[in-house]
């Protein structure tokens, strides 16, 4: 079977097409276990090339319509729509953000509808979502979706748009709402929610993070290799499991940089590590940000289902340490 995956350059989408390889086979449009034969990779970029000969990678637009139905193609049987412009880029490029993350959303969900049969489509959506006076203190799928930022925005319409493609047999749809994935390797991006990784990767490697929100502030953060689980788990829920709303909110821990700290420098402890500092660098911008999304999400609905918790914060951190030395 051929799984398409867009953003299959980033971070997310590379852990989670070697996971699909590791795992050898998704159910299929038989709704049995297929042997996954293609992977295609869709971005603007890959940073190495492929060195599986299942998986092909194609650089492209994901605005451009005829890029798309070319990556997807008639035969997809899966799709992972992962590629997005992020949180903080979306908030200065508000032409752009909707090009890629609107525009980007219905080709791929054109493309689904277009192929032979009616493939699965798991799109990644986001906690960002949430907003405004209907946010509760642990927000969940029946929380009214009233997104204050252009990012979260254009991930309520795709959102709804999965719901709908898939109310019309156009393809089976589900939207994971991610919180805040930790811990990113590499260097800052232009996600408000940087900082999440950033107080943890630069400690880590004895580097100073400048903190740009207050240590108090409440964020839900989850590790990505529950995220990669994550997403194959509701790839593979059985569809009459699934309610008419196809979105889920995926459990995560409610952290803050107070709490980051602590945990860092029981890790830092255990292995012997010397750690860089969490450094006060208030930036009014990214704090008006974060103080629309929420503090806490109720992920039970999810777990209902069978995907994963995340584990305790130390072992996100471990599973970061492990991946990527530190």
């Amino acid at each position: 079977m051929k799984i398409i995956i867009t953003g299959g350059g980033g971070f997310l989408g590379s852990r989670l097409c070697a996971k699909l390889l590791e795992r050898g086979t998704l159910t299929g449009p038989s709704g049995n276990q297929e042997p996954i034969t293609r992977v295609v990779l869709f971005d603007a970029y890959f940073h190495g090339a492929a060195t599986d000969p299942r998986v092909e990678q194609l650089v492209g637009d994901i605005s451009s319509r005829d890029a798309v139905f070319k990556a997807i193609g008639p035969e997809a049987a899966s799709i992972f729509h992962l590629a997005s412009m992020v949180s903080g880029e979306c908030e200065e490029r508000f032409d752009d953000a909707l090009r890629v993350n609107l525009d980007g959303g219905r080709n791929v969900f054109e493309a689904a509808r277009a192929a032979a049969g009616r493939p699965r489509v798991v799109f990644a959506s986001s906690i960002a979502g949430y907003g405004g006076e209907a946010m509760i203190e642990e927000n969940n799928d029946r929380t009214k979706l009233t997104p204050r930022t252009t990012y979260g925005m254009t991930k309520v319409i795709c959102e709804l748009l999965v719901n709908d493609h898939t109310r019309k047999g156009h393809f089976d749809g589900r939207s994971a709402r991610l919180p805040t994935v930790i811990v990113r390797p590499g260097k800052p991006n232009a996600a408000a929610s940087s900082w999440a990784s950033g107080m943890f990767r630069e400690p880590l490697g004895g580097i100073d993070c400048p903190l740009p929100v207050r240590r108090s502030q409440s964020h839900p953060m989850t590790g990505y290799r529950t995220v990669i689980d994550s997403l194959i788990a509701l790839h593979e829920i059985p569809e009459t499991k699934l309610s008419d709303d196809r979105g889920y909110v995926l459990p995560a821990h409610r952290v803050t940089p107070e709490l980051a700290d602590t945990v860092l420098k029981e890790a830092a402890k255990e292995r012997g590590l010397t750690l860089g500092k969490i450094v006060d660098a208030f930036d009014p911008r990214i704090q008006g940000i974060v103080d629309n999304w929420p503090v806490a999400v109720d992920g039970s609905r999810a777990v209902a289902l069978g995907l994963p918790k995340p584990p305790a914060l130390k072992r996100i951190l471990e599973e970061y340490l492990e991946d990527y030395g530190g």
